[in-house]
């Protein structure tokens, strides 16, 4: 028997641990217990996460340094980028406001890429990056307080509400938080930490015992 079929899993609802099978391409397992899906067989997940990463990075710095919004009222045109929010909230004494944007907005979403390129490039070229079950709990940990999607949608909120009071100009920044939205979504969907320490454990069977 090999060592791919020894290895255990634990159901993600009930916990009962269950021996991996291989599975066909597309193929998924499920729980014997609840039903629930234990791992799928994705061909390329990781290719495929990487190009969704690599792309939400271009978008994310676009972002960031475009203007979100130009605002015009009487002839009187303003613009700002989310770093400038970030600081108009500052100043106007709004603190916490402006920390909270800053932290779920811009913080926490450059160090989801950051370690989710540096996990996946080096094991796209048959590298192992240093550090990686650490990592992997790490991303974990700070995703649900990446806010991207409450922050667009808090802009379509603000455009209905101010639409009958001015002339609202969308930037280059609102459609790249648009398409970040949509890329950070896609790669969760195909992330699967499973599927990293598959392409480790095939690495080393082509190298070999040291």
């Amino acid at each position: 028997m090999s060592t791919h079929s020894k290895s255990l899993v634990a159901c993600p609802e009930c916990d009962l641990l269950l021996r991996e099978i291989p599975l066909l391409p597309g193929g998924k397992a499920c729980c014997c217990c609840c039903g629930s899906t234990l791992y799928r067989n994705t061909p390329d997940t990781i290719d495929q996460t990487l190009a969704f990463i690599l792309s939400a990075a271009i978008l994310f710095v676009i972002a960031n340094v475009y203007p979100i919004l130009g605002i015009e009222i009487q002839g009187n045109r303003n613009a700002t980028n989310l770093i400038g929010a970030v600081r108009s909230l500052w100043n106007q004494d709004m603190h916490t406001i402006a920390s909270l944007v800053c932290i779920t907005t811009i913080f926490l979403p450059s160090i989801e890429l950051a370690l989710m390129l540096y996990l996946l490039l080096p094991l796209k070229f048959n590298q192992e990056p240093p550090g990686i079950p650490l990592i992997l709990r790490f991303l974990q940990n700070i995703k649900p307080w990446g806010m991207v999607e409450v922050f667009m949608l808090g802009i379509l909120v603000s455009l209905v509400k101010l639409n009958d009071q001015s002339n609202l100009i969308p930037g280059v920044a609102l459609w790249s938080f648009l398409g970040l939205t949509l890329l950070l979504a896609a790669s969760a969907a195909t992330f699967n930490p499973r599927d990293i320490w598959n392409r480790i454990d095939c690495n080393q069977v082509r190298r070999g015992p040291s």
